[in-house]
């Protein structure tokens, strides 16, 4: 019974085995023959490529030599129908030879086949000039066709060289008038014909009738003999052989292939079954850590006090956080989805969103910020400041722009109170200055007050004495009028300066103001005997600042300057005020230059620090508030040496803009 079931069951055990094994084999095969095929596919296709290449590069010298012969013909005609000068067809054989250089020479014989021009100087002032020995004038025939001649084999010991002539018979009717003779060189032809990239991948020779090679362009290297090609090229008279060479070598077959393919492919099965597995966990870990993150971030959005949107390429709001929805007092949905205007635009605000927002799809983003106001959802109006910049996705495009909110109210009031209080030191520093000049402004009075006692009084006596001169009484009364007048113009300076008022900036011109000023300068230089130079710069632009906070830096620096010359001779004692354009052209420069004892390095490194002083009477604030007036102004308050001996104290205050309204209060303006 055991054999019987051995006998029945071995057929089937076998053909089992026997259909994967034939199967293997025959998949094994199919490696080895697609190898092989490709191989001679990729051998056939070079061929043919080499093939159909060699016949294009000889129909293109093919049609070279013809185009020529045609554009010689042409020139022929010409000598034959208009008369040509030798000089006329001489300029139309160089401008063809300067556009072919295939062409090696162009001779024009006469009907004696004598040359009457040529384009090579040799052929014109030889003695025997006549066409070469090796075209038989005799042999030419009224028929009108061109010929073409091979040279003789070159002698013994001399360079070969493969001219090609073809002669171009001059024939009208039954009379000759001549020929053309143009001459190419075979390596010419070659170098000139055969494109740069047939050469780099070809040998390329020429073959006489005497399997001669008589030239060869060799530029990517001698050819491997594998793939070759012969093609005639039948010129009139003559037929030479174009032989192409490839410098290609013939495809390689891999011994080992069939292993190598069986063994990769295994490999492969592996390497697949382990990259999904190993890209199935870390997609799990992926999104597990992008759960997280998003977790995380939702929850350090909530937490900030800074605002954040984001906005499409259209400005359609596509992401909002709690902060921003609680500054502007709107929920995230009425919001998200939405494109300008917004509902917290304040309504005097609308045009300024609208050209930030055409300059932010234009794609001019402010790097440092900018300062608006939005509008509660209550009305109240909130001044912030923003920060753009672009969102950009995996692939490097920009998608859209996100955006930084802050409320700066806070800041706002701390610094409207910081400004009151920098008003109020002001205030006091202008009346601490008026208290020194208040005992020299006295003196001054006294001296236009006396004059006008004296011109009175001169004026009562010529009264009395019954005098009509009234040339005299005007003389008198104007001089009154005038010393009046200076009395009045000192206390109105003062008064101007003295008086408190909110800071006011507008269009002023520096050199009026600080002319205005120089009484109240003079005063204080008086009893010090100083020389005072003013040098003003006509026709300089306007500045917008407030005349009140200049005048008190020039009454600091000029009071500075003055108590430094204290102890400077008396004939060195030079006061210079000066105004002029910075280099930049973007401001106004003024300087205040004296001939004191100068500024010590250490001094001057602690020069505007708060309470610093080295009087023995002094606060130590004027220097510090002269630089916060200037820096209120946007510009700027430095000093150096003054190479004449002592400082000069140099302020820049900036240009009025182009386009400022006249009596416009900057301080006022939104950023």
């Amino acid at each position: 019974m055991k054999n019987f079931y051995k006998t029945r069951l071995w057929p089937d055990e076998k053909w089992r085995w026997i259909i994967p094994i034939l199967l293997i084999a025959l998949f094994l095969l199919t490696l080895i023959w697609l190898p092989w095929q490709a191989q001679r596919m990729e051998a056939n296709e070079r061929q043919e490529q080499l093939i159909a290449d060699t016949l294009w590069v000889e129909q293109a010298i093919q049609f070279q030599i013809d185009r020529n012969d045609e554009m010689l013909r042409q020139i022929g005609a010409d000598i034959m129908n208009m008369q040509l000068s030798p000089s006329t067809v001489l300029e139309r054989f160089r401008n063809l030879l300067k556009n072919n250089h295939e062409i090696a020479r162009l001779v024009w014989f006469d009907q004696q086949d004598l040359v009457v021009t040529s384009t090579s100087e040799l052929a014109i002032h030889s003695k025997d000039a006549q066409i070469p020995h090796y075209i038989e004038s005799g042999s030419i025939e009224l028929d009108n066709k061109t010929r073409c001649f091979a040279p003789q084999a070159p002698k013994p010991g001399q360079r070969a060289a493969y001219p090609i002539s073809c002669q171009i018979p001059l024939i009208k009717g039954n009379q000759h008038f001549g020929s053309i003779v143009i001459t190419y060189q075979a390596s010419g032809i070659l170098e000139e014909l055969v494109p740069w990239w047939f050469a780099q991948d070809n040998q390329i020779s020429l073959i006489d009738s005497d399997d001669r090679v008589v030239a060869t362009r060799a530029s990517g290297g001698i050819g491997k003999n594998v793939y070759t090609h012969n093609r005639n090229l039948e010129l009139p008279g003559i037929t030479l052989t174009l032989r192409t060479n490839s410098n290609k070598r013939e495809p390689t077959f891999l011994s080992n292939l069939l292993v190598l393919l069986v063994v990769l492919l295994s490999l492969g099965l592996i390497w697949s079954l382990l990259a999904l597995w190993r890209d199935i966990n870390r997609r799990l870990a992926a999104e597990g850590a992008l759960r997280q993150q998003v977790t995380f971030r939702t929850a350090m959005e909530n937490s900030l006090i800074t605002g954040l949107r984001a906005r499409d390429m259209q400005g359609r709001m596509t992401y909002v956080n709690p902060a921003f929805c609680k500054m502007v007092g709107y929920p995230a949905e009425q919001i998200i989805g939405r494109l300008p205007p917004m509902p917290y635009w304040a309504p005097e605000a609308i045009e300024e969103y609208q050209r930030r927002f055409t300059q932010l799809l234009a794609g001019s983003v402010p790097q440092d910020g900018f300062e608006t106001i939005y509008q509660h959802a209550s009305g109240e109006r909130i001044p912030v400041l923003i920060y753009e910049s672009p969102l950009i996705d995996e692939t490097g495009r920009q998608t859209g722009w996100m955006s930084s909110i802050l409320d700066i109210s806070e800041l706002k009031r701390a610094q409207d109170l910081t400004r009151q209080q920098e008003e109020k030191l002001h205030a006091s520093a202008r009346l601490a200055t008026m208290g020194e000049i208040a005992s020299m402004l006295a003196h001054e009075l006294n001296q236009p007050l006396a004059a006008i006692s004296s011109y009175t009084t001169g004026a009562i006596n010529l009264l009395n004495a019954g005098t009509t001169d009234q040339g005299l009484l005007l003389t008198a009364l104007d001089k009154v009028n005038a010393q009046a007048q200076r009395a009045g113009q000192i206390i109105r300076s003062v008064y101007e300066f003295v008086k408190k008022r909110a800071p006011s900036r507008e269009p002023l011109d520096i050199n009026e103001l600080i002319q205005n000023t120089l009484p109240l300068i003079e005063l204080q230089a008086l009893s010090t005997h100083i020389q005072l130079q003013w040098m003003p710069l006509p026709g300089l632009p306007k500045v917008l600042a407030d005349q009140v906070l200049i005048e008190q830096v020039l009454l600091n620096l000029t009071r500075n300057a003055i108590e430094a010359m204290q102890q400077t001779p008396p004939e060195q004692r030079f006061l210079r005020i000066q105004v002029s354009l910075d280099a930049e052209g973007q401001g106004l420069a003024v300087e205040v230059a004296d001939r004191g004892h100068g500024i010590a390095p250490t001094v001057a490194e602690r020069l505007f620090s708060p309470f610093f002083s080295t009087k023995s009477s002094g606060m130590g604030m004027g220097l510090n508030i002269c630089r916060t007036a200037i820096e209120f102004h946007g510009g700027t308050l430095n000093h150096r040496p003054n190479p004449a001996g002592g400082s000069i104290f140099r302020f820049v205050l900036p240009l009025l803009p182009p386009d400022h309204e006249s009596g416009q209060d900057a301080a006022s303006s939104h950023p």
